[in-house]
């Protein structure tokens, strides 16, 4: 019998490498386990001086899609329009046709593999691209654009496998920001918050087929854009849906609800997703609500405490008021970015405020005279970035396209590095951003604009 190690050096020939071998993916949104942690090892600990070097940099459409990883693929969605794109994300009554496309690309080397494109005609507020990360489910991947259009695509060659279209499928309400709530894979299931009416608002669809096994719930006009999650409170799976009017648990197989908390959400902005703290909270953050803490039993919930805030302006913010990025949750305290930029530490058993920065989200082309403030300034509104956590630290990419490299603790926020990856494209919130989560697997990052995706190496030396 051949020793061990003779075996695995077969194994790594066979691979390639050891960061091959070890490799993770990020096939969905929130990476592996839709929770936004990132686990694999060998990770830097420090920016070098001279900053990241761009292993590849692909040019792209418009989107604020984040990519998916797998199998050696990048998979991500844009908008390459036919007319000009509004000035500003509330321009009324601004059509935006072309065509809306789901783009695969090599890992190694941004060299494109195939493409799926569709024509669009977008009716939305912030008309400049698909919201959501591709669903990658080994042979097949899953997309869903801005306009509500479903796709089961082949992974290897982009052949379209199943197709839905919400609007013309389902009668659904077309939010004003557009669909934006990333699908879910469970078994055999990818649920999705289609928006239909008579009980058709979530609809669990066959993955293989795209037959409906379910739907459930209803929700008139705006439904809002919270992606599906399913978390297990009291030794019972529930699918949890956030929509404007109320937080809802679903039995996953049957779409049965379990229980319901009303909260009627202001403009439907219902983005963050949702977070399940020490098995039986539940904690939901809104851009003009604050946030609020649920206990969750097997078919009951009830709220713990709910912000007081009395407004989106900072100085009527009392917790933490989200208007896009996911909150982290490490220990007894929950970290998230408020209403206009504001890093926030809170005690999330009470919504007790331990301390708030700007560093964060202000960087190179933040004005002198703003960034000399510790308060945000009356054009940071919805200033954003986005945390990912990576053993005892975080990195944090913000709208002005720089990863940063940070530890957060109760103490406060200690920034070890930052490196700039992108230009901040996006002029609709009336300053140049880029609001698009990246992904983070085979020890690389990948992030993208409206002009270019781009891949980084984050391994240690």
């Amino acid at each position: 019998m051949r020793p061990w190690h003779w075996n695995l050096g077969i194994l790594l020939i066979l691979t390639g490498s050891w960061g091959l071998l070890w490799a993770d993916d990020w096939p969905q949104w929130l990476g592996p386990q839709r929770d936004g942690i990132w686990r694999e090892q060998g990770i830097i600990d420090k920016f070098p001086p001279e900053g990241l070097k761009a292993r590849w940099r692909t040019p792209i459409g418009v989107g604020y899609a984040g990519p998916a990883v797998a199998q050696g693929r990048v998979y991500v969605m844009d908008l390459v329009p036919s007319n000009d794109l509004p000035e500003s994300g509330f321009a009324k009554g601004a059509r935006v046709t072309g065509q809306e496309r789901v783009l695969c690309l090599d890992a190694a080397s941004g060299k494109e593999l195939w493409k799926h494109s569709y024509p669009v005609e977008y009716r939305i507020s912030y008309a400049a691209g698909p919201r959501c990360t591709p669903s990658v489910d080994g042979e097949r991947v899953y997309t869903l654009g801005a306009m509500g259009h479903l796709h089961c695509l082949e992974a290897a060659t982009g052949r379209v496998v199943w197709s839905k279209d919400f609007l013309k499928d389902y009668a659904a309400s077309l939010p004003t920001w557009g669909f934006a709530a990333h699908p879910l894979l469970d078994g055999n299931k990818l649920i999705c918050l289609v928006g239909g009416r008579k009980n058709q608002l979530v609809v669990a669809f066959d993955k293989r087929t795209g037959q409906e096994l379910w739907s459930a719930e209803s929700c008139s006009g705006d439904f809002g854009y919270c992606p599906p999650m399913i978390y297990t409170f009291a030794g019972r799976r529930q699918l949890i849906i956030w929509h404007s009017r109320a937080v809802l648990g679903l039995d996953p197989e049957t779409g049965r609800r379990l229980w319901r908390v009303d909260w009627e959400v202001r403009a439907a902005l219902t983005a963050p997703t949702p977070r399940q703290i020490e098995g039986d909270k539940l904690f939901l953050t809104s851009f003009y609500n604050g946030s609020t803490l649920l206990r969750v039993g097997a078919d009951q919930a009830e709220i713990l405490w709910q912000s007081k805030a009395k407004g989106e302006r900072p100085n009527q913010t009392t917790d933490l008021s989200a208007i896009m990025p996911t909150p982290v949750v490490q220990g007894a305290y929950i970290y998230g970015v408020c209403s206009y930029g504001e890093l926030r530490c809170l005690e999330w058993a009470t919504g007790k405020r331990i301390w708030m920065t700007m560093k964060a989200t202000r960087g190179r082309y933040t004005p002198a005279k703003v960034a000399e403030e510790e308060e945000p300034a009356n054009n940071e509104r919805w200033s954003n970035a986005f945390l990912i956590p990576h053993g005892d630290r975080c990195f944090l990419f913000n709208e002005q396209g720089e990863l940063i490299l940070a530890r957060l603790s109760p103490q406060g926020y200690q920034e070890i590095g930052r490196t700039v990856l992108l230009e901040p494209t996006n002029r609709m919130a009336g300053r140049k951003v880029v609001w698009s989560h990246p992904a983070f697997a085979d020890k690389c990052i990948f992030v993208r604009n409206d002009q270019e995706i781009a891949c980084f190496s984050l391994a240690a030396p």
